[in-house]
């Protein structure tokens, strides 16, 4: 009598970061207010700055035109909030021994950090879908192929950010504080050095010459392009921009992940 044993399935960094992912948005199903409070805050910003901006311009481009400039800076502050704050739920599963027991799991380490971070991303569409619809009445013109090839640029920029942000979770799993004085002190230089909120061309130079080594003033730039229906070389870079930041980033957290005793 002959025995037939089943070969193991094979996993891929595809499947696993589909489960991770599946898992880790469960739980905004589980608690829409979340969603829906954080809809505020770029809310906020957009009937705030976009005024102020309109009125620094004397009104002549029009509120249109201004939002025109300011709305993809929005987009790119919510990825930006979301993703870079990823690593603070791994805190808390850290401490809770939540996370041990998903290590002891076959999952890839690269899709834990991929999926975590496509998580943080994906109230991004709603979001932007809002602030889209509620920017339409005041002049705003939609591309929407073009804005979907934006939100993908951001999607592979947020992965990097996402790993970046989980790499630093794990270095500061003893001491939550310097997570977050890190995490703020790194986040707020880079949206303004990015001309997110304010165009730097009436800047000081060290401000111009700053915002060139930041990735995200490229990623910016590509966005505005985007969402402007345009297709040119600031695409290109902040594409560019986007793959190094994944890159980097998931070989940092993944390194991070495989070399730390937890």
């Amino acid at each position: 009598m002959t025995t037939m044993t089943t070969a193991p399935r094979r996993r891929s960094v595809v499947s696993d970061t589909a489960a991770v992912w599946t898992r880790e948005t469960l739980t905004i199903v589980r608690d829409p207010f979340s969603l829906i409070f954080s809809l505020l805050q770029p809310l906020v910003f957009l009937g705030l700055f976009a005024p102020l901006l309109d009125g620094l311009a004397g009104g002549e481009a029009g509120l249109g035109d201004t939002l025109q400039f300011f709305l993809p800076g929005v987009v790119v502050m919510i990825t930006m909030f979301g993703t870079s704050m990823t690593g603070a739920n791994l805190q808390f599963e850290i401490m809770t021994g939540a996370f041990e027991r998903i290590l002891a799991t076959p999952l890839s380490r690269p899709a834990l950090m991929i999926g975590r971070a496509l998580k943080e991303l994906t109230p991004l569409v709603v979001q932007a879908l809002v602030v889209v619809l509620v920017a339409l009445p005041f002049g705003f013109d939609l591309y929407p192929l073009h804005v979907v090839l934006g939100l993908l640029v951001l999607g592979v920029f947020g992965v990097g950010v996402g790993a970046l942000s989980y790499a630093l979770a794990i270095a500061a799993r003893k001491t939550e504080w310097v997570f977050w004085a890190v995490q703020q002190s790194l986040l707020f230089p880079l949206l303004i050095l990015s001309g997110m909120m304010l165009p730097l061309e009436t800047g000081p130079e060290w401000m111009r010459i700053a915002s060139k080594v930041n990735p995200l003033t490229y990623v910016v730039d590509a966005e505005r392009a985007l969402f402007a229906g345009e297709l040119n070389g600031d695409v290109l870079w902040g594409v560019v921009a986007a793959f190094v930041t994944a890159a980097v980033g998931l070989w940092v957290g993944v390194r991070s992940l495989t070399r730390t005793i937890f």
